[in-house]
């Protein structure tokens, strides 16, 4: 597929019109109907359906517009692959959830740019529902995930067990009636086995995000369900304890890989992203 037709297609979903599209794009209103016209035609489907406001997607349209960004972007790497900067031999693209980024990634990506200075990066910090799309797609190459979903075309490696531990910030506290308690979502697991472990823990603040978590805790005080490693400082620090004879969750880290990812590569990068998750590697 002609890959500007991708494009004309999004713009005009975008803008709502022809006639509009034609104008961002810089470009005849005539060529993009016809970028369209044969869009349609290889497809063998009717995607807009014009009216005097502009035009509206058709339920072909719809599931077309699901595939389309995935094309454009797919083709805005193989540009920035052919593209290498000199004197580098490829170019591998990483990406980790947003908890993960500190320390792991940031040490990998170190890493790598000590050890592998003909390999150029491109690093990328996402959601799990959109970073695990772009490693099936190709987009990405290699990320560092908590329990990515199993896909066709990925390989999945385990990397290290990470511990979820109770901290908090007053150990007087009482956590039973939920008031300084934070329950941060850390996935169906951990809701499964705080629910059997904690059955009479009922809190009142949930958050999503372990950053924004922990910061919460830390600057307004309470107590949750933490990393280790991220929390490793601040209980160094006196500013937050372990809270004593409670259960510890596991919560392993996987690197997952894209099938078509080139081994020469990602081999290499692996194998120091390996070593820097057993502490091999300062």
């Amino acid at each position: 597929m002609d890959i500007e037709l991708a494009r004309t297609f999004i713009e005009v979903v975008s803008t709502g019109s022809f006639v509009r599209a034609s104008d961002r794009l810089n470009v005849a209103q005539t060529t993009v109907s016809a970028r369209i016209r044969t869009l349609e035609q290889q497809l063998g489907r009717q995607l807009f359906i014009r009216h005097k406001g502009g035009a509206s997607l058709t339920p072909a349209g719809e599931q077309f517009l699901r595939h389309a960004p995935m094309f454009v972007q797919l083709w805005q790497r193989t540009l920035h692959q052919v593209a290498m900067p000199p004197g580098r031999r490829a170019v591998l693209s990483v990406g980790s959830e947003v908890s993960l980024w500190q320390p792991l990634l940031l040490d990998w990506v170190k890493w790598m740019r000590r050890s592998l200075p003909d390999i150029a990066l491109r690093v990328h910090v996402d959601v799990p529902q959109d970073l695990i799309s772009q490693v099936a797609s190709g987009m990405v190459d290699v990320a560092i995930m908590y329990a990515p979903q199993h896909r066709p075309g990925l390989k999945i490696d385990l990397l290290l067990e990470e511990k979820l531990v109770l901290v908090t910030t007053n150990p007087e506290a009482r956590l039973q009636d939920g008031a300084e308690y934070v329950y941060m979502d850390w996935g169906p697991e951990f809701t499964l086995h705080h629910g059997m472990n904690l059955p009479d823990l009922r809190p009142d603040l949930f958050m999503d995000l372990g950053p924004l978590a922990l910061s919460y805790v830390l600057s307004a005080g309470g107590a949750g369900y933490f990393r280790m490693s991220a929390v490793q400082p601040h209980i160094v620090a006196g500013r937050l304890q372990l809270v004593p004879e409670m259960p510890q969750f596991s919560y392993p880290v996987y690197a997952v890989q894209s099938a078509n990812a080139d081994e020469t590569v990602t081999g290499p990068a692996l194998a120091g992203l390996h070593a820097i998750s057993n502490g091999g590697i300062e």
